[in-house]
């Protein structure tokens, strides 16, 4: 990433969170963490490696716009060429053998945080506020979980959300094909809670998270947003809105109206 364009591409409001006290009495250790997984679709005609470093660098802008928390990226064992290309020297980084949402958290608990967020990096247009409403609920629950906004298609074959519950006489193989929302982001009290499962956000559902839970209300409930995993998200875009610039720059010259 060019570091210079990054930083004149950040939005310096700050967006104030109010998630309780640290152990200390003092403001928490919080860590928002990018997930760096494999985009599940890229716009035809985009190069899928250059749509993933543009919804990373979009996400991590909006990262950098809020206050006291840290900002980190998460990765697969093997690709810390895609790390080295994106954020700003100095950013936390997470190499792991599997992106699922307990391995992550038990890695950024042990780095001394004790509340984290993580954010599924295909949203380069998600608001820093809806990040403040994921963290604020760790008050009083252990977990919050936000849902993707919106479908898309799941490939006939592959596996349902860990959420999705057969009709009786049926087998998961049978859910339908279209809707696999996944989350957007889940923030935690840390350590994370023992209960948690271990898949990635886009296996899970807050109907999965409160099942798994001793109590429902474990889990609070955080407004969603939409994630670019289908053409008919790209209608969710809005360009009169600041930010995702490296995605709006990919896009522009298919649409001339993404540029705002």
């Amino acid at each position: 990433m060019n570091l210079g364009s990054w930083s004149g591409r950040i939005c310096h409001r700050k967006f104030m969170i109010n998630a309780g006290l640290g152990k200390d009495g003092g403001v928490p250790r919080r860590i928002a963490v990018a997930m760096l997984a494999p985009p599940a679709w890229a716009p035809p005609g985009v190069d899928r490696a250059a749509w993933r470093l543009a919804l990373a660098e979009d996400l991590l802008d909006v990262l950098a716009t809020l206050a006291d928390v840290e900002a980190a990226v998460a990765f697969r064992t093997g690709e810390s060429a895609l790390r080295s290309q994106i954020g700003w020297p100095g950013l936390r980084g997470y190499e792991l053998p599997t992106l699922d949402v307990s391995s992550v958290l038990a890695a950024v608990a042990e780095d001394g945080y004790e509340q984290a967020v993580l954010l599924a990096a295909d949203a380069p247009d998600l608001p820093g506020m809806l990040i403040a409403k994921l963290l604020r609920p760790l008050t009083t629950r252990p977990l919050a979980a936000a849902a993707a906004a919106g479908a898309f298609d799941r490939p006939v074959g592959s596996d349902p959300p860990v959420g999705y519950d057969p009709p009786a006489g049926s087998d998961r193989s049978e859910a339908p094909v279209g809707r696999m929302p996944g989350l957007l982001g889940l923030a935690a009290r840390l350590p994370a809670p023992p209960w948690l499962p271990a898949v990635g956000l886009d296996e899970l559902t807050p109907q999965a998270l409160r099942r798994a839970a001793p109590r429902p209300t474990d889990v609070a409930p955080a407004p969603g947003w939409h994630r670019l995993r289908s053409p008919a998200d790209l209608a969710r875009l809005d360009p009169r809105l600041e930010g995702w610039d490296a995605t709006r720059a990919l896009l522009s010259p298919q649409d001339p109206n993404m540029v705002g």
